[in-house]
């Protein structure tokens, strides 16, 4: 297991990690870390922990968000596959009558062509 010294707003921590995790360990610690200066500039200095606190509910507010537009998106996504779907049904459908229209067609072709060939023997 690896291990990664991050920087949060001015403090080093060392996290233990996945083998191949650190940078990814290291960007989300960098992303923590710019939301507290964010509030700092914000809020100016009104204790570590609030800013800390601050911070991880404005990214789970950020998460929270981006949750409901997934799930929107979801829906969507959903109901798109149903129209085509429908629309693909629908095509299947044509493509029978067409089939059958076809068919029917062919009979009547045939069935003139059988008398064209009685009344050319007649």
């Amino acid at each position: 297991m690896a291990q990664v010294a991050v920087n949060i707003a001015g403090r080093t921590y060392r996290i233990a990690c996945g083998d191949g995790e650190e940078s990814h360990l290291e960007g989300l610690a960098a992303f923590y870390d710019g939301k507290i200066e964010e509030m700092r500039r914000s809020f100016g200095e009104i204790g570590d922990m609030r800013l800390h606190v601050m911070a991880a509910i404005t990214i789970a507010d950020e998460m929270a968000e981006t949750k409901r537009r997934i799930a929107a998106l979801e829906t969507e996504l959903a109901g798109l596959r149903r129209a085509a779907s429908a629309g693909d049904e629908r095509i299947e459908a044509a493509e029978a009558r067409f089939a059958d229209g076809l068919t029917l067609a062919a009979e009547r072709i045939e069935k003139i062509a059988r008398g064209l060939s009685t009344a050319a023997q007649g």
